[in-house]
């Protein structure tokens, strides 16, 4: 008889066993076990909430005093807007349209603006561009498919209201005059017509902060 080393071909391992008993099964599923658990609470503290940008609470903005300083380095009429409890400022720029303003000369000069945006008491979002531009290029550097459709008297001032198709947010827009010199401003946003007066009332009741330059 003949044994596997004579033949050259090594003998057969025995097939490994794993799980013993029921303590091995227990410690081969326990880090598993352990896994889903930490995984499970990651997921509880985890929540997914989709809104608006304008939705919460606004993050802080000092609305005075960043028109204090656009009025000091753009040199035009800028007004602070006197606003009900309830508004909030949460936002602000300044920008420049090329040929937004006609000089003495008839010549076309660049024009500037200041923007602040505000959450109304309603919630919704609205914005106060105050500018040395043109009316029609104040409003189209705000919304260029928008037109005249009509006007509103705001306290006897008169604002002419531009709307565009659907979904276009309308414009409102008023040359206010004082011995700083004219300024042209424009309100516009998702805002209803309450708070376009609203805000139209708080700017053109107040008188310009004193130009830088």
């Amino acid at each position: 008889m003949t044994t596997p080393s004579e033949t050259g071909v090594p003998p057969k391992e025995p097939k490994p066993r794993l799980l013993q008993d029921g303590r091995d099964m227990f410690w081969s599923l326990a880090p598993l076990i352990l896994a889903c658990i930490v995984l499970a609470g990651l997921v509880g503290m985890c929540s997914v909430r989709p809104s608006d940008p304008r939705d919460g609470a606004p993050p802080p903005y000092d609305a005075p005093a960043a028109l204090k300083a656009d009025a000091e380095a753009l040199g035009i009429p800028i007004r602070v807007p006197q606003l009900p409890t309830g508004w909030v400022a949460n936002s602000g720029s300044r920008g420049a349209i090329d040929g937004g303003r006609t000089d003495a000369n008839g010549q076309r000069q660049r024009a500037v603006t200041s923007t602040v945006g505000y959450l109304a008491a309603s919630k919704m979002y609205v914005s106060l561009t105050q500018s040395n531009a043109d009316e029609q290029a104040l409003v189209g550097s705000i919304h260029q498919s928008v037109y005249p459709t009509g006007a509103q008297d705001v306290d006897g001032v008169k604002w002419i209201v531009y709307e565009g198709g659907e979904g276009t947010e309308p414009v409102w827009t008023a040359r206010l005059d004082s011995p700083a010199g004219p300024a042209q401003v424009a309100i516009t946003g998702a805002g209803s017509t309450s708070d376009f007066r609203t805000l139209a009332v708080g700017t053109q009741s107040q008188k310009p902060l004193p130009p830088g330059r």
